[in-house]
């Protein structure tokens, strides 16, 4: 491996390793009771070192969302059905169980959630990281207004479904009954997304 892919390896490594840190204390202690100071102690890094990676305490724990944040335009290029690549690929989350589905109640996933939610810093946050994720669906499907437009809606809907499972699953109901209504509800959105969106079926 060459040296800048080593360097690379290295830095992804470190976002890793902090993050799970920073997480570890925020569950622990409640996100507002931990400093970025106490962080950075804790990942054996200094302070301004910490802020390289992540510039706003947020960061740390939606990190995690990293990976999907240009997830969905990645799953539209060179699709001959951008809409039908998206709902295939949301149905498969569903069924494996992915957790930025919401379909999922392993207790780990549970307590980062609620610890997500519960903290109106993070909602906040997570709203830009959406405006990212749909900034580059937009540009996937061509850049312009109407795909602008698009990327909207799906986005939308996409976070309302996850958000609906998440809800279930919070208030006692177990993932194999929440299943089939979520894979029925999913169904339902898509099918109503290309009755809208026919450029992209």
């Amino acid at each position: 491996m060459s040296e800048a892919g080593l360097r690379e390896r290295k830095k992804q490594r470190m976002y890793e390793v902090v993050s799970e840190v920073a997480i570890g204390l925020f569950l622990e202690k409640g996100f507002d009771a931990v400093s970025v100071a106490e962080v950075a102690a804790a990942a054996e890094i200094s302070k301004p070192t910490l802020f390289r990676y992540f510039p706003a305490k947020e960061d740390l724990v939606l990190h995690r969302f990293a990976d999907h944040e240009d997830e969905a335009a990645r799953v539209v290029v060179g699709a001959a059905s951008p809409l039908g690549a998206l709902r295939r690929h949301f149905l498969d989350g569903l069924e494996r169980g992915d957790p930025i589905t919401g379909l999922n109640d392993h207790p780990q996933v549970r307590a980062f959630y609620a610890l997500l939610y519960g903290t109106p810093a993070l909602v906040a946050r997570l709203y830009a990281y959406l405006e990212r994720s749909e900034a580059a669906l937009a540009e996937a499907l061509g850049g312009d207004l109407q795909a602008r437009l698009a990327a909207g809606q799906i986005i939308a809907v996409q976070r309302i479904l996850a958000q609906e499972n998440w809800r279930r699953i919070t208030g006692g109901e177990r993932v194999a009954d929440v299943r089939a209504d979520a894979l029925a509800a999913a169904e339902g959105a898509f099918e109503r997304l290309a009755s809208g969106l026919p450029q992209l079926i």
